[in-house]
């Protein structure tokens, strides 16, 4: 889950990461719009530009990269690994979980 202020404005805040050999994208590709991230980041997010919704980097040329968990139809058995960002956290929200912390990308 992360939670720096780009990924909550988005609404994209539960992210799943995926191995790029085992994601393909079958429909739709036209309609996919990328926003660039600016350091701190390093994903740029995707959206649909037909409805708006997010969709993580689907894009990514990465080995593996995060989708948003929200934009997937079908039940998933997945649970929480970490929380990255905290640092930007909003005072309200708080983490109900044992995930693992991070002030910012746990992987640089």
């Amino acid at each position: 889950m992360c939670h720096c202020s780009r990924c909550r404005k988005v609404g994209a805040s539960s992210l799943v990461f995926v191995k790029s050999d085992a994601f393909q994208i079958t429909a739709g590709r036209e309609n996919i719009e990328t926003f660039k991230a600016a350091p701190p980041y390093k994903y740029d997010r995707c959206f649909c530009s037909v409805c708006g919704t997010s969709l993580g980097e689907i894009l990514s040329d990465m080995d593996s990269f995060p989708i948003n968990a929200h934009c997937i139809d079908s039940e998933i058995d997945i649970r929480n690994s970490f929380h990255e960002f905290v640092s930007e956290k909003p005072s309200w929200f708080e983490i109900g979980d044992g995930a693992k912390q991070f002030s910012e990308h746990p992987h640089d």
